[in-house]
């Protein structure tokens, strides 16, 4: 083994880091390396981590094993106990060169194996540009990091900090230099999208930043966002959404649950009804939109009525793809020290919304059938539609291209196309 291997877990906005720390590890000249880039945002996502650890130490008994990301820089000491496990560094730590030159020379990890920082004490991004995402398909650039709200279930802000903003113009930068790479498809990514700006001195918003990009850079084919949450939304990213076909028309919205009393307890900032206003909002303007959605299933508290509120929800906002989260307690949370609600109830749930997704799936997918679309390659027999949905075909085009494809079946969760001459 020579070149590092990394491991991804969790978000858009990991994949983008790790990505990054590749380039400041090649850079550093580090060899015989793993990096494990960990999530927090689940007890499963952690268990998980761990498990990729002790399995890729035992395939590369050799190798320097480094974990970072959320969970390592929540609790740093669980990953210390792991056998082969040389260094644990911080979120701040890992996007910084120095980390990365340290592990390039002869450094060895005794007393000070833990290596991570005040995360709240940062009060700027470590932007980091990025050439390739491994594929010419779409790339990811980060745009904002942490998070100021408090959700009583969120472990996250401990993870990232506060929330700190990339300004305008590196953004724009980093975008141009990613068109002139040849990618045709980019994704914002970050904690809490809609809070970008807020922290800079220009007064600008997340819709102002969409709509730059969109005005400065029209090289750009096909912009795409990560969650957002959609109380937050101002009205210059909905003018974005109305009167742009570039951007993408599918929206991952940070909905959580589907009751008031439930939500209030959640500390969300929003009401169940402000989510049916939105989407109906959206769907007015871009009746092409998709909608995704968070969802947990058997929050603390959580009664049978509760739970129908979040099934009546999904219908009410015509929401298709779901990431259902069965609730799990974060220790140092508030949620955690609520009345929980028995495990098999929550894994009845969390069941009951994935069949939900699977029927909202089936029947989009069926009303494609004999339209056509604009297609990102991601492989050559493989791709996305403008809505995030997946086409198979059996002929191969190039990676990274945009083509014409008409939809002529459905094969599981997947469109089966035909190209466009």
């Amino acid at each position: 083994m020579t070149s590092p291997l990394f491991s991804t877990h969790g978000c858009r906005l990991n994949t983008f880091e790790t990505e990054a720390m590749k380039t400041l590890a090649d850079q550093a000249g580090l060899k015989n390396a793993i990096v494990v880039n960990t999530c927090a945002v689940t007890g499963e996502a952690v268990r998980k981590a761990k498990q990729d650890i002790r399995k890729l130490s035992r395939l590369n008994p050799e190798a320097k094993i480094i974990v970072t990301g959320c969970a390592a820089q929540i609790q740093p000491e669980i990953f210390s106990r792991i056998e082969n496990v040389t260094s644990i560094i911080g979120n701040k730590e890992k996007m910084q060169p120095k980390t990365w030159e340290r592990f390039a020379s002869n450094y060895k990890a005794t007393s000070n194996r833990i290596q991570v920082g005040d995360i709240m004490a940062s009060k700027e991004v470590d932007f980091q540009s990025v050439d390739s995402f491994g594929i010419r398909a779409r790339a990811f650039v980060q745009v904002q990091n942490g998070c100021d709200h408090r959700c009583s279930f969120c472990i996250i802000p401990y993870g990232r900090g506060n929330s700190r903003s990339v300004p305008l113009e590196i953004v724009i930068k980093q975008i141009n230099h990613l068109v002139d790479c040849g990618y045709n498809e980019v994704v914002l990514t970050g904690v809490d999208l809609t809070s970008w700006g807020k922290d800079l001195s220009n007064d600008l918003s997340f819709g102002d930043l969409v709509l730059q990009i969109l005005i400065q850079i029209p090289g750009l084919s096909r912009l795409r966002i990560s969650s957002i949450d959609s109380i937050e939304v101002d009205e210059k990213l909905i003018e974005a959404i109305a009167n742009y076909s570039r951007f993408m028309p599918h929206l991952h919205l940070s909905l959580q649950h589907g009751d008031d009393i439930i939500l209030k307890r959640m500390k969300r900032r929003h009401l169940r009804d402000d989510a049916i206003r939105f989407c109906d909002r959206i769907r007015c303007l871009r009746p092409d939109i998709i909608f995704g959605a968070d969802i947990i299933a058997g929050f603390p508290t959580e009664t049978d009525e509760h739970f129908e509120n979040s099934i009546n929800l999904v219908n009410e906002c015509e929401l298709t793809w779901l990431h259902v989260f069965p609730f799990s307690a974060r220790q140092g949370t508030p949620a955690a020290r609520m009345p929980q609600v028995d495990g098999t109830t929550i894994r009845d749930r969390a069941a009951r919304l994935r069949n939900l997704k699977a029927e909202k799936v089936a029947n989009h997918l069926k009303a494609q059938v004999g339209h056509i679309h604009q297609v990102l390659m991601e492989s050559p027999y493989k791709g996305r539609t403008t809505q995030f949905t997946e086409v198979n075909f059996k002929e191969t085009q190039k990676v990274g291209a945009i083509v014409s494809a008409h939809i002529v079946g459905v094969t599981g969760n997947q469109l089966v196309a035909a190209f466009v001459e």
